[in-house]
């Protein structure tokens, strides 16, 4: 089992840049598949971006070239970086963790969820 600590969210204009990480815990985190999605108000959890445990990348179309999931195994961390914020991209931030097969798309997928942080971009 593992636990998922998210940090990093804020208030931020359009334009700029925020630094997402979720802390995990565990022994295990890297034969973890991870995964960030996404809630605004009224909406469903969509998928923003997933990394495999072996650390392949793969992103969401609305955030591809602007986001950059990554991991560092060491540390049991894994980060979003997200550049040219726009504020569509308004909304709580989930970090997940799934401990069988490559990185997912699916919410279902995924086993293990943080708390989530909020990350608010103002026009």
């Amino acid at each position: 089992q593992v636990q998922l600590v998210e940090s990093g969210g804020g208030l931020v204009q359009t334009g700029g840049s925020l630094r997402l990480s979720c802390a995990a815990s565990g022994r295990t985190f890297s034969s973890y598949s991870m995964g960030w999605f996404r809630q605004a108000p009224g909406k469903e959890r969509e998928f923003v971006a997933t990394i495999s445990w072996s650390g392949s990348p793969y992103y969401a179309d609305s955030v591809k070239g602007r986001f950059t999931i990554s991991r560092d195994n060491a540390k049991n961390t894994v980060n979003l970086q997200m550049n040219s914020l726009k504020p569509e991209d308004t909304a709580v931030y989930y970090c997940a963790a799934r401990r069988y097969g490559n990185g997912a798309i699916d919410k279902n997928d995924y086993a293990y969820w943080g708390q989530g942080t909020q990350v608010t971009v103002s026009s």
